[in-house]
């Protein structure tokens, strides 16, 4: 586990011992997070405030080597900040990153960058009063988002979050406050190039994207967020349940894993119509559907059939006269993450995103689940 730096103040003596006491007892089942990923936010949703945790920001980016909010960004912040007078035991962090944002292996390449990225990024969370920062580089050593990588970042990346730590722990110090650090990362091949042991001593928890497991550059559909494998899927398949078993042989304890939930549908179409579409070729990736229009539209709708894969513990639709197959989470697969979360004694639940479940229906689902 990561160690506090050594700080001559009495507060930061008192800071370190809970950075160490928080690393011999991680998360456990006493308390499972709740955690929301949000570009923007819906004023009616401040009623369920008390059911999340935390509040993630995306994104801020990185330029020219330091992390920094673009006005835009700023101005989509602002109301969730807002929120924590609201409910002052929310937290509200900013992730940095996201699909197609780059910078992060140049920033992450020499020390100096390093030091940069990691100060700018503790003057932000400090100048805009927020709680914690979150990384994600989609992905360390893989450049399928269009964006450079190198060999080193392996090594690179566990460098950032050490000096990001060492960062956030000197402003914790001087504004009398801890600051937390968190990744995002994903499972299978994309996490190569994480060091997760060595990773795991300077983060406080690690929010798995479990899903988009099949989206447009994979040939055959699938549960894009399941659970567990189903009968019908390859033995390579990614689930949430291996990505986890990845992490736990990987040295990672399990109260600092967070799984992931889709607030979203993905859509295919023109698929080959065995087993109603389920693992699958198709044609063409068609997109995303937010969970309130696929329940208004979609779901016992238009054709469209609604399936249960009671061993994925994994919804679908399927359309035998458009071949249109839609993966999804919905109530009854939450339920079963947040059961699995209990009996794994992870550290608990996290979606994408905010914006895409206005009425809370699936943040309800996830609350209901845990608590």
């Amino acid at each position: 586990m990561r160690s506090c730096l050594p700080m001559a103040l009495a507060f930061a003596g008192l800071l370190a011992l809970a950075c160490n006491t928080a690393r011999a007892n991680p998360p456990g089942p006493a308390h499972y997070r709740v955690i929301g990923y949000a570009m923007n936010w819906h004023p009616e949703q401040a009623r369920d405030l008390g059911k999340l945790d935390t509040l993630i920001f995306a994104f801020a980016e990185v330029r020219r080597g330091r992390v920094a909010l673009s006005p835009a960004a700023v101005a989509r912040l602002q109301p969730l900040l807002a929120l924590k007078a609201r409910d002052p035991e929310l937290k509200v962090d900013i992730s940095v990153g996201g699909w197609g944002a780059g910078g992060f292996s140049e920033a992450a390449a020499t020390a100096a960058g390093r030091k940069a990225f990691a100060d700018s990024a503790a003057r932000m969370l400090v100048a805009h009063g927020a709680d914690g920062l979150d990384i994600d580089w989609e992905y360390p050593g893989h450049h399928e988002s269009g964006i450079a990588s190198s060999p080193n970042d392996r090594r690179d990346f566990t460098l950032l979050l050490q000096a990001v730590r060492a960062s956030l722990d000197t402003a914790g110090a001087e504004h009398h406050r801890p600051y937390t650090l968190s990744v995002a990362v994903a499972d299978g091949p994309f996490v190569s190039g994480v060091d997760l042991a060595a990773v795991d001593r300077y983060v406080d928890w690690f929010n798995l994207m479990t899903y988009d497991f099949c989206n447009s550059m994979t040939p055959d559909t699938c549960h894009h967020t399941g659970l567990h494998a189903s009968t019908l899927a390859p033995a390579d398949a990614r689930t949430t349940g291996r990505a986890v078993k990845q992490f736990l042989a990987a040295g990672v304890p399990a109260g600092k894993l967070v799984i992931g939930a889709a607030f979203y549908a993905r859509v295919f179409g023109g698929v080959a119509p065995a087993h109603d579409g389920l693992y699958q070729p198709y044609k063409k990736f068609v997109g995303e559907i937010p969970w309130p229009k696929l329940k208004a539209d979609f779901i016992g709708k238009q054709g469209f059939v609604r399936h249960w894969d009671a061993k994925a513990d994994a919804a679908w639709l399927w359309n035998a006269q458009t071949r249109t197959f839609i993966t999804y989470d919905d109530p009854e697969s939450i339920a079963a993450k947040a059961a699995f979360v209990k009996a794994q004694h992870l550290g608990g639940i996290m979606y994408w995103a905010q914006g895409l479940d206005p009425t809370d229906e699936l943040l309800e689902a996830i609350w209901r689940g845990l608590h």
